[in-house]
């Protein structure tokens, strides 16, 4: 049907109108879309530019390398050393498999450590290297580099690691580093940002844990250009950390060698403590075990087998052992007993070989006893019986006073891993952790360093160099720090009257030097070197009936770990003290037979510096120390050429 013109005209003035309102709305909207572009080019240029810069550059940490441990004498104890290692990346290499194959024929890879980078490279993102073979050596660098075009994705790296050149003489003390682990990071309430670097190392025993904020060191820092998906393209800049400090402890390396190579297959320590200053100059536990195994993570096989050694090479035997001291103890109580003002060095005690006390038999060491004994009698023979009845006179306070104040049941701070106080008990502590009462029996036990009281060899150094000097010697470990000398601690008077002190030093000097003193077979004989002494034998075990019955009481009839500990205290020379020395021989047997020997030959060797001559030994003795010098002095040779073959 046709429409009329006004129709038609009514029609053409609607749309007119449907059409502008269409295109001022498309203006207006263009326009507002104008206005926010203006808004977002313009006014926050800025803005937006600083957020793209920072998803453009990312900051990466640098590690620092690590501080040096040096001996006294600038030997270096602990080092950094390059590593090299090869890592792949999964997202350039294309066929993983291929590529992997073809470096197997470059370089040795470990079946393990390369399934390892497959599992690791199926949790990371492509792009992302993966270390697929680790402290691999130059050479294998070498090839890698030269056959990069048909490696793709192949990239050698090098870093920092710890290194022990003296491998098992400082296990115990300056301890060894590892990879960060989460129980590492739950020391920090607040874990520094460096400790999350990959294959970071951390202190975890002795110097290297008790010192790792100052060996440390601070990070460093690279910027670097990242695309959408983190991937690295280009390194802007970069500044390094700043290197953790050098630490100089107080230990000889000549000393701690000898001493290491003296107890042999013994389960012992020795500690050599400089009396005047208190500086340890040897600290050792034997066996030890090769620091270096840890720094990458210690294969299970290898863990196992010091695990489960019987000598215990993981323990620190020096501060972490506590032992029953034994007649080393001895002292301890005559030094109360004579401060006490109750005894005298005259007064003297029968020992018939054993005292009743509260309807039970105590014996002497000596079933026949030793008569009439006084002071420096029954330091000289080992005299039980007059320690009993110092114990019973005096009681425990005032021995546990006394030593407390010559150093045995504290815990001395020094950065060793697991520093025991030892236990010097009284009535309060077992009062306290025993809910019983102390009896006199307690104390009976206690006056020959047997019962509750325990002292590790540190202590024992500590309680001999006090004895021999009367001052509060503190033992020190870290000499320097950075070339700073650390202050000495202590040193002053410990307030005890200095003729009581020297009666007990005659005793300890007849028991190395007279005919009848228990020390006299280890004595030394150069003049103005001469020692004073006491030997302790610890108990560990408790006889039986039975095995009274069969007479199975001797440490040679019984299995080695229930024989008895030797123990030996000394400081030399006697007239000018320079030394202090405590050895003690786990399951031993007697102090003056085992012990005894290894601290005569350990203080010469600290006295002199070097092997000491033979005329400073007994004639008796002189072909065995000869034989015995050759034979270390050949193991150290070797030790040397090991250590300079690996370096």
């Amino acid at each position: 049907m046709r429409r009329s013109p006004r129709e038609t005209a009514e029609s053409a003035r609607r749309i007119s109108r449907r059409a502008l309102i269409l295109g001022g709305s498309q203006i207006a909207f263009a326009s507002v879309l104008g206005l926010r572009m203006r808004h977002m080019q313009v006014d926050q240029a800025d803005e937006f530019r600083l957020l793209a810069e920072e998803n453009r550059i990312n900051m990466r940490l640098i590690p620092p390398a690590r501080g040096r441990i040096f001996d006294r004498n600038g030997r270096v104890i602990a080092e950094n050393e390059p590593t090299y290692r090869i890592t792949i990346v999964r997202e350039d290499a294309g066929d993983v498999d291929d590529v992997i194959d073809r470096l197997s024929k470059l370089v040795a890879l470990d079946p393990d450590d390369v399934q390892g980078a497959r599992d690791e490279m199926k949790r990371t993102p492509p792009f992302i290297p993966v270390t697929i073979a680790d402290r691999v050596s130059w050479a294998d660098i070498s090839r890698v580099a030269v056959n990069a075009p048909a490696l793709p994705g192949v990239v050698t790296e090098v870093g920092l690691s710890r290194y022990y050149p003296q491998r098992e003489l400082y296990a115990h003390v300056a301890g060894y580093v590892g990879p960060v682990s989460e129980r590492d990071l739950k020391r920090y309430e607040d874990p520094p940002p460096v400790l999350r670097i990959p294959r970071f190392q951390i202190g975890k025993v002795g110097v290297e844990s008790n010192h790792e904020e100052i060996l440390r060191g601070s990070a460093g820092a690279k910027r670097v250009e990242v695309n959408a998906v983190g991937r690295v393209m280009r390194e802007l800049d970069r500044r390094e950390g700043e290197a953790g400090s050098d630490l100089q402890l107080t230990v000889d390396n000549r000393l701690q060698d000898y001493v290491q190579a003296r107890l042999g297959t013994e389960s012992a320590s020795v500690v050599v403590m400089d009396v005047e200053k208190g500086d340890l100059l040897a600290i050792a536990s034997a066996p030890s075990y090769d620091p270096n195994k840890f720094v990458r993570g210690i294969s299970t096989g290898d863990y196992g087998e010091l695990r489960d050694n019987d000598h215990r090479p993981l323990a620190s035997k020096t501060v972490q052992d506590a032992y029953p001291p034994g007649s080393t103890f001895k002292m301890v109580v005559v030094l109360a007993a004579l401060e006490s003002g109750m005894v005298s060095p005259d007064d003297t005690v029968w020992c018939p070989g054993h005292l009743e006390v509260g309807g039970r038999r105590f014996h002497c060491w000596k079933r026949r006893g030793h008569g009439y004994a006084d002071l420096e009698k029954s330091l000289r023979e080992s005299c039980d019986v007059y320690y009993y009845e110092m114990a019973m006179k005096i009681g425990i306070e005032r021995i546990a006073e006394m030593a407390r104040k010559l150093g045995l049941g504290v815990s001395h701070d020094i950065p060793m891993s697991a520093v025991t106080a030892g236990l010097m008990p009284d009535k309060g502590w077992k009062l306290r952790e025993r809910n019983a009462e102390w009896v006199i029996g307690d104390s009976v036990n206690a006056s020959i360093g047997q019962g509750f009281v325990l002292s590790s060899p540190l202590q024992l150094a500590v309680m001999t160099a006090r004895i021999a000097t009367g001052r509060e010697i503190m033992p020190r470990l870290l000499k320097s720090i950075d070339g700073v000398e650390t202050p000495i601690v202590g040193g002053e008077s410990l307030g005890l009257n200095e003729n009581n002190l020297r009666h007990v030093r005659r005793g300890m000097y007849a028991v190395s030097n007279d005919r009848r003193g228990t020390g006299y077979r280890s004595r030394v004989i150069a003049d103005g070197l001469r020692m004073a002494g006491k030997s302790g034998t610890s108990q560990v075990r408790n006889i039986t009936a039975a095995e009274r019955a069969r007479g199975v009481i001797s440490n040679a009839d019984l299995p080695w770990n229930r024989r008895d500990h030797a123990l030996w205290v000394n400081y030399a020379p006697f007239d000018a003290p320079k030394v202090a020395v405590a050895v003690v021989v786990e399951h031993g047997g007697g102090g003056s037979t085992v012990a005894a020997p290894i601290a005569r030959d350990v203080t010469l060797q600290a006295l002199y510096g070097e092997d000491p001559p033979l005329d400073a030994y007994p004639t008796s003795d002189r072909s065995r120390i000869e034989a015995q010098q050759d034979r270390i002095s050949r193991e150290r040779e070797e030790r040397e050429a090991q250590r300079s073959s690996r370096a």
